[in-house]
């Protein structure tokens, strides 16, 4: 990979899957290093499972990695959640219209299907009015999905989180929201997540999300060798071991002590 003194346990894979396309890649821990792109892919023809037993982990072969090594980024349950509450709040009604109002640049298909990324998550999180402009139901569940991202998905974990996401889940419900895989794993698996769930930072990450959404939208959907190289392109960074004739005059964050 071109790194000195390279250790595995200094990168971490971030998988980032949707039903077009499967994107992996190594982000560093402490995001010194730029990431790297594993694979980009989507496996569509799968055997039929058989052995199936209710209400046991239905697992053919042994796991390539422990199971307290996995963890699903808080980013994408909280895009997830964010996803199913839109679709289902009244396509007729106040809150899903100041949406529309919010985000004038949105597509009416984007907004239908709740495609919402972080920053503008965390903009409809501090904004009052968003919250008047609902009913009772869509108002509650709004609410406690807040609290949910502030006391469970952040940094900081409420010691009352079991509670903040039952909650939620039961106004979900209510709401009629659909099921998906992220939302039942927060609804089985909640003792699976780590108590320090605030260090597994995904800024890299959904910067790496972000990124590969722009290429997307430049290039349409068409992954070829001319995104990829433009993507690398605009990653590209200067490594601080290189050694240089004149020294520059500005501070990195490196440097800094």
């Amino acid at each position: 990979m071109g790194i000195s003194n390279y250790q595995a346990n200094e990168w971490r894979l971030f998988i980032d899957i949707s039903k077009r396309s499967l994107k992996c890649v190594l982000l560093h821990n402490g995001n010194k290093h730029v990431e790297l792109k594993a694979s980009i892919g989507l496996k569509k023809n799968w055997p039929e499972r058989k052995g199936l037993t209710v209400g046991k982990e239905n697992i053919i072969n042994a796991a390539l990695v422990s199971r307290e090594k996995i963890i699903l980024p808080p980013l994408h349950i909280k895009l997830e959640l964010m996803k199913q509450y839109v679709k289902a709040l009244d396509k007729n009604g106040s809150g899903f219209n100041y949406i529309s109002q919010k985000f004038p640049g949105l597509s009416k298909e984007k907004i239908n299907a709740g495609i919402f990324d972080g920053p503008q998550i965390r903009l409809l999180m501090k904004d009052n009015n968003f919250v008047q402009s609902m009913n009772d139901i869509e108002s509650s569940t709004w609410v406690s999905f807040v609290n949910v991202v502030k006391n469970f998905l952040g940094n900081y974990k409420s010691e009352n989180y079991v509670e903040l996401v039952k909650n939620m889940l039961e106004n979900f419900k209510k709401l009629g929201c659909n099921m998906s895989i992220k939302v039942h794993y927060l609804h089985n698996h909640l003792d699976k997540f780590p108590d320090n769930l605030g260090s597994y930072s995904e800024e890299h990450g959904e910067r790496f999300h972000q990124d590969l959404k722009n290429m997307e939208e430049r290039y349409q959907g068409r992954w070829d060798e001319h995104m990829m190289a433009d993507y690398c392109w605009s990653i590209m960074r200067e490594s601080s071991e290189q050694s240089h004739a004149k020294k520059s005059r500005k501070r990195s964050f490196l440097h800094v002590q």
